[in-house]
């Protein structure tokens, strides 16, 4: 399970109620991952959460069939994801839902899986238009 922290707490609010939030550096607008005392752009310490779009492309994805840890082993087999997000930051998370079509460029959105009544997960789905962008003149 992640572990809840002072810095970290308010992304595990919002996810609680369904909405993915990053941190914001309030002096140059710099949206980043994992949260940090300070910017990791201008190192200024005025930040706050704000809530995203949940949405991105995926950069890539591993699949999983053996458990390095034991919280993880009634989940075999599983598939992780990096996530672009629109906001720019990358992110690993979790790659579920119906997964037809998925190829590097898709499209994705977050969903949220409660594990219990502190943690509620962000994970990501190929959006409905998911299908990756792939050029016109086919290069």
């Amino acid at each position: 399970m992640p572990r809840i922290t002072p810095l970290n707490k308010p992304f595990w609010d919002y996810a609680r109620q369904s909405i993915f939030a990053l941190q914001t550096c309030n002096a140059c607008g710099d949206a980043h991952i994992p949260e940090s005392p300070i910017c990791p752009v201008c190192l200024g310490d005025d930040q706050s959460w704000q809530p995203s779009s949940g949405k991105g492309t995926l950069e890539s994805w591993a699949d999983f069939h053996r458990a390095y840890w034991d919280g993880f082993k009634d989940d075999l087999p599983y598939r992780t994801c990096l996530v672009r997000l629109d906001e720019g930051p990358l992110l690993i998370s979790n790659l579920v839902g119906d997964q037809e079509g998925v190829a590097i460029g898709a499209r994705v959105e977050v969903v949220f899986e409660p594990v219990n009544d502190e943690i509620v997960l962000p994970k990501f789905t190929l959006s409905k238009s998911g299908r990756a962008r792939v050029p016109s003149d086919g290069g």
